[in-house]
């Protein structure tokens, strides 16, 4: 094969990182985040806090959570011209300023993802009940080996954090990503999140909420918070210490029950009960699945029969959704797996970079800002016919919008002080990138 003679040019210059244009747009024409944070916290010298924070924001959206990365950018032409900064920090200045400003950025770059949600006027899908589902889920990260602030045993038996995550609509946009100590209980100032999320995500839609939670909150003071929030909800039940032979003498007497196969039953039915808290009488439904099994899925049968309980806690009436169609609402619950598992690959911050928890805390706020544009950029250009050749999907992993739209080279050309990006002729994403580009553009 011939080989390759390698250059590099003092005349010409090429970015990997195109996509960054569309994050600038992002940041600094659906919002102003540099003016934001001129206006909000007082800086005396040195770089803004605009370009501290976008410098950070464009690493993540490139799949880079370390400090050292933006060593790599320093001298990068387009970098600063993308992200519309002034001046691109060293990796020691923005350590050190994330550690100092840590706790005045955080609550105002919450806001600022959540306006951003509603500035874009993103879509929110509905279920077939007309519901929007809200998905609040701990998930967690390993941080083993390390002595960072905040690090404990979490529930996965790895030492790490336990963050709390709220998503909204089936595209999955985040309202939240709350940094937790590992050893954290899920249920420890929830009531808190709840508080928090619900409002905002009531700001991106007008339908009902239909929040869905893990058995970990299975409790009375959540299921009362939710109903003096307006919002229906699907609970997951956790049975303590319940009598299963009870349970099996009550689905006997009024469950259906169905025979999936060979030596397993299953009965499915629901009932309302009656709770008391903070001197107010609540009434929830419950749905119950019991499954009993005199054959196990070896083919092996069973001295003792093996009884296995479930149930489910909701607001939604009989007469609306059968007892199966509650259960297959809260099994789409799992999809709230998938986008943490962007969080912790796709924007590569399941290992965090600060030894300091309120630092940690913001770039998980920042992450799920970086979370909301790539979504969002992902669903009005990676979806449809003008996206790159790919199987078809409602919307892309963050993982795809990196690949296909943050990484895509071309030539930048600076001619009487205007910039143009110059594509390759036959660039599968240039479709893509020019309508999310000139959408972006818009406002």
């Amino acid at each position: 094969m011939k080989r390759f003679i390698l250059e590099q040019s003092n005349s010409e210059f090429y970015t990997s990182h195109s996509g960054l244009a569309l994050i600038g747009l992002c940041m600094n024409t659906i919002l102003n985040i540099g003016k934001t944070l001129k206006h909000t916290l007082l800086l005396r010298h040195g770089i803004s806090h605009g370009d501290i924070v976008k410098a950070y924001l464009g690493l993540l959206c490139l799949g880079k959570s370390d400090f050292d990365a933006i060593e790599n950018y320093r001298h990068d032409q387009y970098f600063k011209a993308s992200l519309g900064m002034d001046q691109v920090p060293s990796a020691s200045r923005l350590r050190q300023r994330l550690d100092a400003d840590a706790d005045t950025l955080l609550p105002v770059m919450y806001e600022q993802s959540i306006e951003f949600l509603v500035e874009a006027k993103v879509p929110v899908s509905e279920l077939s009940t007309g519901h929007v589902a809200l998905d609040i889920d701990v998930f967690p990260m390993d941080n083993s080996k390390t002595h960072k602030e905040g690090v404990s045993r979490t529930y996965k038996g790895d030492d790490g954090y336990a963050p709390i995550a709220a998503y909204l609509g089936q595209e999955g946009w985040c309202l939240a990503c709350e940094l937790r100590e590992g050893s954290m209980h899920c249920q420890n100032e929830f009531l808190y999140t709840l508080e928090r999320v619900i409002p905002n995500a009531q700001k991106l839609t007008t339908a009902s909420l239909l929040v869905r939670l893990d058995s970990g909150h299975d409790a009375i003071e959540t299921r009362a918070t939710l109903v003096a929030a307006h919002v229906d909800f699907i609970l997951k039940w956790n049975p303590r210490r319940q009598d299963l032979e009870g349970w099996l003498a009550q689905a006997e007497a009024q469950g259906h029950w169905e025979s999936p196969r060979e030596g397993k039953r299953v009965a499915l039915f629901s009932r309302i009960e009656t709770q008391t808290y903070q001197g107010q009488t609540y009434r929830f439904r419950k749905v119950i699945r019991v499954i009993e099994r005199t054959i196990d899925k070896h083919g092996q049968q069973l001295l003792i029969p093996d009884i296995e309980l479930e149930g489910w806690w909701t607001t939604l009436a009989e007469t609306d959704q059968a007892d199966n169609q509650v259960i297959a609402l809260y099994r789409d619950h799992a999809t709230s797996e998938q986008f943490h598992s962007e969080f912790k690959t796709d924007l590569d911050i399941e290992r965090l970079p600060s030894g300091k928890f309120a630092t940690n805390a913001l770039i998980m706020t920042l992450a799920t800002f970086s979370y909301n544009m790539l979504r969002w950029i992902g669903l009005i250009s990676l979806v449809g016919d003008i996206s790159p050749v790919r199987h078809p999907a409602k919307r892309r992993r963050l993982r795809t919008v990196i690949q296909e739209l943050m990484y895509l080279a071309a030539r930048l050309i600076e001619t009487s002080r205007r910039l143009t990006l110059r594509f390759c002729r036959h660039c599968p994403g240039y479709l893509a990138f020019y309508v999310a580009y000139h959408r972006l553009a818009s406002g």
